[in-house]
């Protein structure tokens, strides 16, 4: 069903014709039908079916270089006929990538159970009547109802459309809504002129429109740029972080791998043996568990946040909202009530008038365009003072857009004289009295003049200044024609004025400070009037002054906007472009943005923030901007995010710090030994299985408490901090370990399986012990790991003592028992690196958190300086 028949373009053909050629008809499809297509020709999704999730996963983890190279070793051993060494290799191998995948496999089916909750739905024509259905669900031949909001779930055409104006910048690049209607185009117009389709990405601006599917999933327009489309995704702060520490860790593994094969070859040892070895450091210094612990660790994070109330759309938007340190947020539903309604509808004296709420009413019960909570409060209060339409006709609708912000209805009056019809523009104050010419007072017009329009102005300040946000309507009587264009909104009459209220929540102020303890400052982004906005703030506890409007933000330059967003905490009157605009202004100082928002005019400002965030009752095209959606509209459930993300931050980055330190200690250490000892301090099997032990306790690291201080404040990555701590614990590390050379070749004069059996303890042991004192800030003994993290963590310490005295495994591994008296000695070593780790890591923090104060310091005097 995906092609139609002689070729012709669907977009050059008639209505009749495509009917014909999909076997579909106006009231849609039959169930049974639209069931059988979704088997012939698959979802509707322009990604590739999740059937791939185990065996690919499974793959995924063969993936690494390292492995690959590793399984190169084990196929030498065998060539080699080294059977045991070759088994324990592709053993350990197999082990780690069997508990990447278990891991991750149960990650990807968790975050997939989420993302299940928020599948956009359609509404669709199944057995001729409408109903709701999966997007992915779609089929050719389906008639489909979209309306304001709406994202575009297939290609087709029109079928009826009213005031329909959809939005293609991403598959055109054209930033202005484009205007679609029924009827036939030539077969070879562009695409951005085909303008009775609708394609697949884009989304509907304003009005109603009935689509017949004519393409769908990967035969799109959409479907074929997708791959495209995919790569150009930005990188998150998160990912760019771990691929620099990924070059970082490959440029000391090509040096170490290097110096200890010259070192080996030119000691005369055997290259196969050397070559294995070299390739175990490399490995040993990498975690290559790293990708399996962030996906335990996000999508741990992932299913705390559902519990409260928090749907994460994309993994690594949890990291980024715990590094949030400005969010930015309209103030309707979420530093207000949300219950949005009619107060007042007055004359332009300001006194109250029932003329003005009926052409208010008329106004919005006509409307067809975007759904807001304005109309809806004008409509639910016409509703309730007994008024109805049998009074008056729509004849037409000029659709509000985000730069007129005015929104006009044509109607025709029982008894009104023939052949004319009435203009009711109901819309924002400015933009209003802009198309206004004279005003209605006492039931006679006079002209708009200076002195009315300062009288005016002085009113809509008080209004807004009282905490009441203040619509304006107007009315003109022309001629009676078939059509009105924005061109019609001229010479208008001011009526009067509606007043709506919204108070702030009750726990708004302190939500705000709650957010500003975590270091994380909030302001308001929004297209109402300063004073209504500059009112609210100063109830909520945020500052009324520190203000711009749209005008003074269009003035700007993008330097001047750079040093005025940090110190502004009300942005008002701003249009769509220059919401994304403040965003990213604020990024450009440095700082992770999260914007929250639900509407169609939020849509660029989510995309461009760090983290975006929306609500579920959200319109399609924001939610689908998000990469977190909130199930109330609630800062409050926000902040329980904020604080989630960083806890999740803080563990996935005690993995990578805790492993980097201490397998560069031992690794230095050995790279050190190798030219001074006759036998190579470990066998490469020795190196791989400390490795894949060390790591097991590493799966539970999601589970483990995090300080109180980590989620106080907002956390960036920081590629050279992690570098000095992987080089300053890992310098202590070697340092006991060369101590452990000392001993067990000065004191007890051990042989190599007896040297090589006790430096795996000791080495196994110390990086087990440092998980528990570098886990924490504080005094290893004053924060409590968690129950799981503590008992893998014993488990493996306990395994890393029985392996000397297990004949089979000892065997295996070149292990060999160890004497009382020298498994004491390591144990008293053991004990004296976990004293000196704890002291270090006290002087290590003191001196880090010294430093940020300065810098702390220092980024205050230049904002004050700007």
């Amino acid at each position: 069903m995906q092609t139609l028949e002689n070729d012709v373009p669907y977009w050059s053909r008639t209505v009749a014709e495509l009917m014909a050629a999909q076997r579909s008809a106006p009231d849609g499809l039959a169930d049974a039908e639209a069931a059988r297509r979704l088997q012939q020709a698959g979802p509707n999704t322009v990604e590739e079916r999740d059937e791939r999730t185990a065996l690919r996963l499974l793959l995924r983890q063969f993936e690494s270089p390292l492995v690959l190279i590793l399984v190169f070793g084990a196929c030498v051993s065998l060539w080699l006929r080294e059977w045991v060494d070759a088994a324990i290799i592709l053993a350990i191998v197999l082990g780690s990538a069997l508990l990447g995948f278990a891991q991750e496999y149960r990650a990807s089916a968790a975050v997939a159970a989420l993302r299940q909750r928020l599948a956009l739905t359609v509404q669709a024509w199944r057995d001729g009547r409408p109903a709701t259905i999966p997007a992915a669900a779609v089929v050719p031949g389906d008639v489909l109802q979209l309306a304001a909001g709406s994202l575009v779930p297939a290609d087709g055409v029109i079928l009826e459309a009213v005031d329909f104006l959809v939005t293609e910048a991403s598959l055109t690049g054209e930033s202005f809504p484009v205007e679609k209607r029924p009827g036939a185009v030539p077969p070879d117009t562009p695409l951005a002129g085909r303008t009775n389709v609708v394609f697949l990405g884009t989304s509907v601006r304003s009005g109603t429109a009935k689509m017949l599917v004519v393409r769908t999933g990967r035969g799109t327009e959409f479907g074929a740029i997708a791959a495209r489309l995919r790569s150009r995704e930005p990188e998150t702060e998160f990912s760019r972080g771990v691929r620099q520490f990924g070059y970082l860790l490959v440029r000391i593994m090509i040096v170490m791998v290097v110096f200890v094969l010259m070192v080996n070859q030119a000691l005369g040892r055997p290259l196969i043996e050397s070559l294995l070895y070299a390739v175990a450091l490399a490995v040993g210094i990498s975690p290559e568990l790293l990708p399996a612990i962030v996906s335990v660790t996000l999508s741990r994070g992932a299913r705390t946040l559902a519990r409260h109330g928090v749907i994460v759309r994309r993994l690594e938007a949890i990291e980024n909202l715990g590094s949030m340190d400005v969010l930015c947020t309209d103030k309707t539903g979420t530093l207000t009530e949300g219950a949005i309604t009619l107060a007042a509808a007055v004359d332009a004296a300001g006194a109250g008038s029932d003329a003005v709420r009926r052409l208010a009413w008329l106004n919005a019960v006509h409307e067809t365009g975007i759904a807001n909570p304005l109309d809806a409060a004008i409509v639910a209060a016409g509703q309730s003072a007994g008024l109805g339409t049998d009074d008056a006709v729509k004849i037409d609708e000029i659709p509000y857009d985000f730069n007129r912000r005015r929104l006009t209805i044509v109607v025709a009056e029982r008894d009104a004289a023939p052949g004319r019809h009435l203009l009711v523009t109901k819309g924002a104050y400015a933009q209003m009295v802009e198309v206004c010419t004279r005003v209605r007072i006492d039931g006679a017009e006079a002209a708009l003049d200076d002195a009315q329009r300062a009288r005016l102005d002085a009113y809509f300040r008080r209004c807004g200044e009282d905490g009441y946000r203040v619509l304006a309507v107007a009315t003109r009587t022309v001629e009676a024609r078939a059509a009105y264009t924005h061109a019609d909104e001229h010479d208008l009459c001011l009526a009067g004025f509606l007043l709506f209220s919204d108070p702030p929540k009750a726990d708004a102020a302190r939500t705000i400070r709650n957010l500003a303890r975590l270091g994380c400052r909030t302001k308001i982004i929004s297209g109402d009037n300063r004073y209504v906005t500059a009112h609210l703030a100063a109830g909520i506890g945020l500052d009324p002054q520190a203000l711009l409007t749209g005008p003074q933000i269009a003035r700007l330059s993008d330097e001047s906007l750079w040093h005025l967003a940090e110190r502004t905490d009300l942005f008002v009157e701003v249009d769509p472009q220059q919401k994304e605009r403040i965003v990213r202004a604020l990024q450009r100082t440095g700082h992770a943005v999260g914007y929250l928002g639900d509407g169609i005019n939020d849509a660029a400002a989510l995309h461009a923030a760090d983290v975006g965030i929306s609500v579920e009752g959200a319109v399609d095209v924001a939610r689908d901007s998000a990469d977190v959606v909130l199930l109330q509209s609630d800062l409050g459930v926000l902040r329980t995010g904020v604080e989630e993300g960083r806890r999740t931050f803080a563990n996935t980055l005690k993995y990578i710090s805790i492993t980097t330190s201490a397998n560069f200690g031992n690794m230095v250490s050995m790279a050190i030994a190798t030219p001074l000892l006759p036998f190579l301090p470990l066998a490469a099997k020795q190196i791989l299985l400390n490795n894949f032990l060390s790591d097991l306790p590493a799966a539970a690291i999601s589970t483990d408490r995090v300080d109180r201080e980590r989620v106080a404040r907002a956390q960036r990555w920081n590629v050279r901090e992690v570098r000095r701590f992987m080089i300053v614990f890992g310098l202590i590390s070697s340092g006991f370990d060369l101590l452990t050379f000392f001993v067990l070749l000065k004191v007890f004069a051990v042989d190599e399986p007896a040297f090589q059996t006790a430096w795996f303890v000791v080495s196994l042991l110390t990086e087990l012990a440092v998980v528990l004192v570098l886990r924490t800030r504080s005094a290893a003994w004053r924060s409590a790991p968690s129950r799981l993290l503590l008992r893998a963590t014993l488990a493996v310490a306990a395994t890393a003592l029985a392996l000397p005295y297990l004949p089979g495994v000892a065997s295996a591994f070149g292990f060999t028992p160890l004497g009382m008296p020298l498994m004491a000695v390591l144990l008293v070593i053991v004990l004296g690196y976990v004293c000196s780790t704890e002291i270090g890591k006290h002087l290590f923090f003191r001196r880090h958190d010294a430093a940020g104060r300065r810098a702390g310091r220092r980024r205050h005097a230049a904002g004050s300086a700007r």
